[in-house]
């Protein structure tokens, strides 16, 4: 197969113009690569052929291969060594005005044909363009990094791009072994936007003292399946990158309050306490290792007190059977005795509200989370409420721990974390096909591949219900009275129709 751009540029030879630059010499086109700090670009090529000489000894690539790929990639020192290019890729600091600055040198400098791509992550493309005579020709082109490895790259439309040069874009993603997705000239795009939800959502929680950071990751990655925690994350991604992001889509989007930053962030960026590369964030890392807090370990009851599951509890059957098989002695009166201990598990409500909403005892009530299915999780997840006596919150925890699953005790807060967190993903990423970002599609492949979630935003909708999230949200708008947890009409549409959120319209 003939390799779509035989000559591409890469301004930039940092982490993203190395990878981008790799692919590009993988995919068969002769890379020219161009940073504005003298010898940087020699040193980028340098890192390029020490990267494809380890998969030689690894055996990956052979003598041949790997000699190829080294005459494919050249370094140059100056904007006119790029004036045969028939693409030219930037990857150069996030500043409007260095990019406007670059493309006008650039246009002087190429072909009429040749296309030209920038890499923000989050500037709008049409506004970069405004520099060009022939913004036209221009797109946005983002990777993820380390790009190798991150098989994913958005395509962006500014407002006057032809939609042929998007075309050629995303085949040319295709011959780089990456999956191209289509995304409109919007703050965030695809990914970027679409990741709001898991990490301010989390930080919310976390400001609430609804639990501690850890609490929060194990039960995002052991009941929802997460592959990292929100927190664990923010660390690996560093919050010089992360907060700054948060920043600009919230202002972006006027102050949107689904984007709404975190005053954690801010204050530990201010601090510098950044994540794993300062060996300091959100965890420690002495000696590059990550240190978690130990999870207290399950108190110890010598005698259970009965249970009684409140009529309104969601999966009331499944969570009858399965106190049942815990061994607890269940009452099935209309009403608790005054011994026992009594269970509700609502959706997006806070306990206190359902303990004064059923006329419960609230010194003996403690809520569960069963939104998730418990055969699915590997992490149950109870909540007191500011009453809630030692001896039931004690019994309830050794109670759900007693078969060996792991249980976490939180606040009381309008939701359980996990509620509150999928509702939000879910939630904007309805919103993001009500506005038309994207086409439902390349959404949840974008967030599968950028993000690493268990499921796309939408199929994590299914899973859990278009309706259980609309009742999440529409009580956690009552709990709260706050605009962020206004469900998307799109969301609503489905839920009110009983479709699903990945049944696509005709």
């Amino acid at each position: 197969m003939t390799v779509k751009f035989s000559n591409v540029g890469v301004i930039g030879a940092g982490a993203m113009g190395r990878g981008i630059a790799q692919i590009a010499a993988q995919a068969g086109s002769q890379v020219l690569l161009l940073d504005s700090f003298e010898g940087a670009a020699a040193r980028g090529r340098e890192a390029l052929l020490a990267q494809w000489r380890k998969q030689l000894d690894k055996g990956k690539l052979d003598a041949a291969q790997c000699d190829a790929l080294a005459s494919r990639v050249q370094a140059v020192e100056s904007v006119q060594a790029l004036a045969a290019c028939d693409l030219v890729i930037e990857a150069v600091v996030e500043d409007l005005e260095v990019k406007r600055a670059l493309f006008r040198e650039l246009e002087s400098v190429v072909s009429p044909s040749a296309i030209l791509a920038s890499n923000t992550s989050s500037l709008s493309v049409t506004a970069i363009a405004t520099a060009l005579k022939q913004p036209q020709r221009m797109a946005g082109f983002h990777f993820f990094n380390p790009v190798p490895l991150m098989k994913v790259v958005e395509v962006v439309a500014g407002f006057k791009t032809e939609p042929e040069v998007c075309r050629q874009l995303a085949d040319y993603a295709g011959q780089m072994g990456h999956s191209a997705v289509q995304a409109k000239d919007t703050p965030g795009f695809i990914v970027n936007h679409a990741g709001r939800g898991y990490g301010t959502e989390a930080l919310r929680i976390a400001g609430e003292g609804v639990a501690d950071f850890a609490t929060i990751d194990r039960i995002l990655r052991d009941q929802a399946g997460f592959r990292l925690g929100p927190f664990e994350l923010l660390d690996l991604t560093a919050l010089d990158v992360s907060h700054p992001v948060m920043e600009s889509i919230y202002r972006q989007y006027y102050e949107e309050p689904r984007f709404r930053p975190s005053v954690i962030t801010a204050q530990r960026l201010a601090a510098g306490a950044l994540g794993r590369k300062t060996g300091e964030g959100f965890y420690r890392y002495p000696d590059g290792e990550m240190q978690k807090p130990a999870e207290p370990p399950a108190p110890k009851v010598d005698t259970l007190p009965p249970v009684w599951v409140s009529p309104r509890a969601a999966r009331r059957p499944e969570l009858l059977r399965l106190v049942h098989a815990l061994g607890a002695q269940l009452e099935s009166g209309a009403a608790p005795s005054g011994a026992a201990l009594i269970l509700v598990a609502p959706l997006g409500f806070d306990v206190t509200t359902v303990a004064a909403v059923e006329r419960l005892d609230a010194t003996r009530t403690v809520g569960i989370d069963l939104m998730v299915d418990d055969a699915a999780t590997r992490r149950r997840v109870l909540a007191t409420n500011p009453a809630t006596r030692r001896d039931m919150r004690d019994a309830a925890h050794a109670l759900f721990a007693s078969d060996g699953k792991a249980v976490s005790v939180i606040r009381d807060s309008g939701g359980f974390v996990t509620q509150r967190v999928v509702a939000t993903i879910v939630n904007i990423a309805s919103d993001m096909c009500q506005q038309g970002v994207c086409s439902p599609a390349d959404l949840e492949l974008a967030v599968r591949l950028g993000l690493g979630y268990p499921q796309g935003p939408l199929a994590m909708g299914d899973l859990y219900g278009p309706t259980n999230m609309l009742e999440v949200l529409f009580n956690l708008q009552t709990v709260y009275g706050d605009p962020r947890y206004r469900p998307s009409p799109w969301l609503r549409r489905r839920g009110a129709l009983g479709l699903s959120l990945t049944h696509l319209e005709e």
